[in-house]
């Protein structure tokens, strides 16, 4: 149940989002190309953003690049 309280902690990188070309979902919905999302959960295959609708969702790592500096 650690998902519930993800939009209240600290994020653990940012990411900048580099396209919206799914396949199969409707991603630009959700995330705007060139905007940086902040990341409060990672795994293998996905980062889980505070998303254009200010919940926090779950995206393929493809999606973006991490931000430095």
């Amino acid at each position: 149940m650690i998902h519930l309280n993800w939009d209240k902690t600290k994020p653990i990188k940012q990411v900048k989002c580099v396209h919206t070309d799914a396949k199969k979902y409707v991603v630009e919905n959700a995330l705007t190309k060139g905007n940086v999302y902040e990341v409060k959960n990672e795994t293998e295959e996905f980062y889980f953003v505070v998303d254009n609708k200010g919940r926090v969702s779950g995206f393929y790592k493809d999606y973006f690049e991490e931000v430095t500096g």
